[in-house]
This record gives C-alpha cells, structure tokens and sequence, in this order.
C-alpha cells in the first residue's frame, strides 16, 4: 500500500490511527510533534501525511507550510477538532489536500485517504495529453512515459500501443495516416522496424479493445488512416 506519516499529539488516537490503518496494509510511522515530523521527514520518504493542527512546539498550519516549502507534492490530510468554515478554507488555502473534523468515522478517514493517494499517483496536467468524451471517464495519456489512464484506471500499454494512442490523441478529431504512424514508431529506437499495415491494424484492434466503455472510438477512415473520435451519446 502506502507509507504514511500521522502527526497527531493525542497518544490514544495516534495509536489508534497506526493499528487501523496499519490492518489495511499502510506502512505507518507516527509523531507527536512538529520538530519529530520534520526530523522523519528529512530521512525517510513517506507517501501521504495526516496532519492535526492543534501541535506542540510547531502548529499544524506552520507545519503544513514547511512541507509546502520543501515538499509540494506530498499529499496531506488535516485532521482536526477545529470544524468552523473559516479553519476550513485556512487549512486549504494552506496547501492541504483534504480536510476531515474530529470526531470522525474510521471507514471516511479511510475513503477519503485512498482517494488524496489515488490522485497524488496520476501524472500532473500540465504532463498529460486528455481528450473529452461523452461519459466521465476522461481519457489521459502521459506526454513522455508509456503511461495512459481511462478516469483513475490506469491502462496497461506497450511502448508501440501507448506510442500510436498519444498520437491519436494529439491528433483527436483529425486523420492520422499510416505512414505517420509507421514514422512514430521508427522514431523510437529499433520499435518501428519492420512493422507491416497487418501489424498496424492488429494494434488498432487492440487499442479499440482497450478504449471499449470510455466513449471513445478509433475511426477506420478508408484510404486515408485512423481517427480518434468521440462516440454518439
């Protein structure tokens, strides 16, 4: 699972958090204060943070904009007794990537957990390629790494699928010829050599398998290429 670090000073929950989320297969080291965080933080690696606002020695909010400073992309999670709006959008507007108010269930903590790491694993916007369809679950292909999503699910591609789906969606509704993606292809060292129009339309017919429920279609336009189109509502 994940590696996660819980600042929190109140000994009872600190224990309780570490033995619950530890039984769902977290890896989980614990402090009671701001200086013991930084300290762990500075050695070890860790994958998400669960932060109280209500520390010793360095408050939450201090705390949060430390790790702002030197770690922006660590996801963190206040959990706190302070529930006013303006703590809230404080807490946010801080850095935090979720807010949860004590007393609070188990089973949400858990939720909203998965669902701050889910999203801290897909690739930054401003990295991916993302094409619009008629259901919710937006297509993203990674601009430099063989990597695509379908919503939060992560597609599993060769090097030549994912090749030839980061052009079609460059291209999205725009004809994209065989011989440009013959061309793709032998820009990438020793993949492209020797592949045949049979070889081509077997990775089409694997990648419509692929894209099948995404809304999403590869057009055969005849005589011309392949088009990546959205499909009718």
């Amino acid at each position: 699972m994940s590696s996660l670090l819980i600042i929190e000073d109140d000994e009872l929950l600190r224990d309780g958090l570490n033995a619950q989320l530890a039984r769902v297969g977290h890896t989980v080291t614990t402090a009671a204060d701001g200086e013991t965080a930084q300290a762990l933080m500075e050695k070890h690696r860790f994958d998400g943070v669960v932060l109280d606002l209500g520390l010793p020695r360095i408050s939450g909010l201090d705390m949060l904009h430390w790790i702002r400073q030197r770690l922006p992309a660590l996801p963190v999670l206040i959990l706190t007794a302070r529930d006013g709006i303006d703590d809230r959008v404080q807490g946010l507007n801080a850095g935090a990537d979720d807010y949860l108010t004590k007393p609070f269930d188990m089973a949400e903590l858990q939720a909203r957990l998965a669902a701050m790491l889910r999203r801290a694993r897909l690739p930054a916007f401003g990295g991916t390629l993302e094409v619009a369809s008629n259901t919710t679950r937006r297509l993203r292909v990674d601009a430099t790494l063989p990597q695509a999503w379908l919503g939060d699910e992560a597609l599993e591609l060769t090097q030549r699928e994912w090749a030839l789906l980061s052009l079609l969606v460059t291209h999205a509704g725009r004809v994209v010829s065989r011989e440009d993606v013959l061309a793709t292809w032998q820009s990438e060292p020793g993949d492209g050599v020797g592949v045949t129009s049979n070889a081509l339309e077997v990775y089409i017919h694997r990648l419509r398998r692929k894209l099948i429920d995404s809304g999403l279609n590869i057009r055969n336009v005849r005589g011309l290429g392949y088009m990546l189109e959205s499909t009718a509502a």
